[in-house]
């Protein structure tokens, strides 16, 4: 509510663009505010005077644990395909995810469009082809598995670091996310997850010799934003 009425009256951040909720969320998580310095995602005493009480600033964290727990609730009930319309056989054919439920448990694949479909392939030569059923877990983590790689490049946390100044975000901080991405994925919820999937993986194709993963590098700094600071996915409008 508040980002919708600081943008309908037409405030901007220091770099021009309209106030939305993660700009928000950035300033009501800025420990500075509390007479904190913050040093590789660590928080030390400061020498400057706080302007936030102590008192005000558990009242506000409270708020926003509030807010992320309850949009939990039906986030986490849902079990979403974060490569669907991703992921392809190297014969072009879409994978599809499909869900079968044995005993309580459910198992999750992603299964080519062929064996769905009852089509033949045009390989019939008996050569090693691409698996058309694989399990979504392993394919999945596979996926996070390359993200991670890409971060760790120097070129793509140049990249980050340059982009990542331009919104107020500390090198310090941006370093420490990139190198603790597995940290912050797992506090992300499985749409939340699945949305960040969808911004970095441009296609993944399945071969007989294991996954090829198109990355949107040049999505891997609003991402890294976003997972600084956790805030629902849509921007306020």
């Amino acid at each position: 509510m508040l980002a919708k009425e600081l943008r309908r009256e037409g405030f901007r951040s220091k770099q021009g663009t309209l106030i939305d909720k993660g700009y928000l969320y950035r300033v009501l998580r800025n420990r500075v505010y509390r007479g904190e310095a913050v040093h590789k995602g660590k928080a030390y005493p400061g020498e400057h005077e706080a302007i936030v009480t102590d008192k005000v600033w558990d009242q506000v964290d409270a708020i926003l644990q509030g807010n992320r727990h309850e949009r939990s609730s039906n986030s986490r009930m849902q079990t979403p395909a974060p490569l669907k319309g991703l992921i392809f056989t190297d014969t072009g054919a879409a994978m599809t995810p499909t869900a079968t439920k044995k005993r309580g448990k459910l198992y999750r694949y992603y299964v080519s469009m062929d064996v769905i479909k009852n089509r033949t392939t045009e390989d019939d030569s008996g050569g090693d082809q691409a698996p058309p059923r694989l399990p979504a877990g392993m394919v999945e983590d596979a996926i996070v598995t390359e993200v991670r790689r890409i971060l760790q490049t120097p070129e793509v946390v140049t990249q980050v670091l340059a982009a990542l100044k331009r919104d107020q975000v500390s090198e310090a901080e941006a370093i420490a996310a990139l190198h603790d991405f597995n940290t912050l994925w797992a506090q992300l919820f499985p749409l939340e997850q699945a949305r960040i999937i969808q911004l970095l993986v441009r296609r993944v194709t399945v071969t007989a010799a294991g996954l090829e993963v198109d990355i949107r590098r040049e999505g891997v700094a609003g991402v890294i934003r976003e997972m600084i600071a956790p805030r629902d996915m849509e921007a306020a409008e």
